[in-house]
């Protein structure tokens, strides 16, 4: 089994992946992809978090997604494990079904030389989004624009995220004029965008962009999926409405006997997972995936109490 830190392509841009869920006044991890840190796998298997503590217990007090960009501050519980494996910086997302945390997804980043790409939460203040954080590897360039620049609504991606209150996706975006930032994007070699609305109580807004390089990939394969009642009905369905696909072949091959890969029902394969549970979703392994991918982290995007859509992204 292929894991995040030893896949054939290229050194990916994130390097952990963790599900921690409520129990109780605990948060307790249920899922999480570590490749080969058996080490700080061991220990957060090991760990729980109340609310306040840690990166996921703040996450889930403060009610918003953080970025943490230094593994050493005091309030990373389990800094010495991240620093020897080196990790450098996480960012935890809160997820939401009106004022129930359902779960924290938190993924973790290394540091090299060619470690490229983007992790940034924007946040609405006074009608314009701005950047609350960033993590960009070695983009400084790009780290440095996107921090002088804000969006309204309807521009840029986070802006359209915002406006259509929906995940998006954007290929080539150095090259696409709907990227407010591209010329910063080209210089940096960032190609492809996913932005997903980061819903929280008390209706503060929140967007969420993932920015991959094609040799330090986020992923190889993004999936967008609608879950939303009025597009599939009332029976906790979903269908595949968006995608790019790095690889050669259809994002959606045909098959015999013929069945609409591009819907799927609550607990039915991968995605069906996420829409059973309501929960994201980190999975290692060929079984249920696509052909060719070994990972999956899907992250659910509710509409008040219910799951909306769904954004998967693969390794």
């Amino acid at each position: 089994m292929q894991s995040l830190l030893d896949t054939p392509c290229d050194q990916t841009f994130i390097r952990v992946a963790e599900v921690w869920t409520p129990d109780g006044d605990l948060l307790r991890l249920t899922d999480g992809e570590y490749g080969k840190l058996s080490v700080f796998a061991d220990i957060s298997r090991n760990a729980s978090f109340a609310k306040g503590e840690g990166l996921p217990g703040r996450a889930w007090t403060e009610e918003r997604p953080i970025i943490l960009n230094d593994l050493n501050d005091q309030s990373f519980v389990r800094s010495e494990a991240a620093t020897e494996a080196g990790l450098t910086s996480a960012v935890a997302i809160p997820v939401f079904a009106a004022e129930e945390l359902r779960a924290v997804l938190v993924l973790f980043c290394g540091a090299d030389a060619e470690h490229a790409g983007a992790i940034e939460i924007w946040e609405d203040r006074d009608g314009r989004l701005v950047l609350d954080d960033g993590y960009y590897g070695h983009a400084q360039g790009f780290a440095d624009v996107s921090r002088t620049i804000s969006f309204g609504h309807g521009l840029g991606l986070p802006g359209c995220v915002w406006a259509a209150n929906a995940p998006i996706l954007m290929s080539d975006i150095g090259r696409t004029g709907a990227f407010v930032r591209g010329q910063s994007a080209s210089e940096a070699r960032l190609k492809t965008g996913l932005g997903v609305p980061i819903p929280v109580p008390h209706g503060r807004k929140f967007v969420l962009t993932l920015l991959s390089a094609p040799h330090t990939p986020i992923a190889r394969r993004f999936e967008l999926w609608d879950a939303r009642p009025q597009r599939v009905g009332p029976n906790q369905r979903a269908e595949l409405i968006d995608g790019i696909c790095e690889r050669e072949g259809q994002l959606w091959p045909q098959q015999n006997p013929p069945v609409d890969p591009k819907i799927v029902s609550a607990w039915e394969g991968p995605v069906g997972r996420i829409l059973g549970s309501g929960q994201p979703q980190v999975l290692a392994g060929p079984t249920g995936l696509p052909e060719k991918y070994t990972q999956m982290i899907a992250l659910p995007v509710y509409h008040e109490t219910e799951v909306a859509y769904v954004a998967a992204w693969y390794l």
